[in-house]
């Protein structure tokens, strides 16, 4: 397989992926992705926003939260997002740190 496709596939798992994510489970909460797979919805967010930055496009997390959202992140939260229990909020305080690190949020 060439570079091109290879990025090409790579770009069309990353789109299904956010599509699976913002549409079709919404229900599932960032805390909970979190929590047990290392990475939430904010990650991608990030991780788009650091891309664009290695390649010399100026990207602010709030600006990468929004395009990788569709909307202002407030929004988001204020529509899908629910109170964490005591639990979840502390076994977050651990993922973060173990997966994301105190400089990155």
């Amino acid at each position: 397989m060439d570079d091109q496709t290879r990025i090409e596939l790579e770009a069309a798992a990353f789109r299904t992926l956010r599509e699976h994510l913002m549409e079709k489970r919404t229900d599932v909460q960032n805390i909970d992705l979190m929590n047990l797979a290392g990475f939430c919805r904010n990650c991608l967010s990030r991780w788009y926003q650091e891309a664009a930055n290695e390649r010399g496009i100026e990207m602010s997390k709030d600006e990468a939260r929004e395009i990788y959202y569709g909307m202002p992140y407030d929004d988001w939260k204020a529509q899908n997002q629910t109170e964490a229990s005591p639990e979840k909020q502390e076994a977050f305080k651990v993922a973060f740190a173990e997966n994301v690190g105190e400089n990155k949020g």
